[in-house]
């Protein structure tokens, strides 16, 4: 496979598993169906992708878990997710380290810890509020009202 053929393979899992999680209401083979796309899609990112994909990835897995209320794995993917953030800040755009807070909140939302989903959720605010452009700032500041 080329690189080419992984990358656009990277896209159109992650795509498939954002039109699977946009479904009103799935089925268990849904569900698993959903796991695989998103864990597939990383997958092929960590073959052919930049740190900026590799978190991305990270973040739609663990969005994945925390819809499907497993906690543990939505935990571990965020906190990947933050890791690739961390050693990358250059490869980034201003959005994604503060998604990376949010999937931190919604996993411990998930986990039952509220105190650090605020925690988590409040420094996902906080530098949300720093997205330059307005649709980016006004889509996490929608996800993060789902938390509540």
């Amino acid at each position: 496979m080329t690189p080419e053929q992984r990358r656009r393979l990277a896209v159109d899992l992650f795509n498939h598993a954002w039109e699977l999680m946009r479904l009103p209401e799935r089925t268990p083979e849904q569900d698993d169906e959903l796991i695989h796309a998103a864990h597939a899609s990383r997958h092929h990112w960590a073959e052919v992708g930049t740190a900026a994909n590799l978190a991305r990835g990270e973040w739609q897995v663990s969005r994945v878990y925390a819809m499907l209320g497993r906690a543990e794995p939505a935990l571990y993917h965020a906190r990947r997710c933050l890791a690739y953030c961390e050693a990358d800040r250059d490869a980034l755009e201003d959005w994604d380290l503060p998604y990376a807070y949010e999937a931190l909140a919604r996993a411990h939302a998930v986990a039952g810890d509220t105190a650090e989903a605020e925690r988590f959720g409040d420094q996902a605010r906080e530098l949300g509020e720093r997205i330059e452009d307005d649709e980016d700032r006004e889509q996490l500041a929608a996800d993060l009202a789902t938390l509540a």
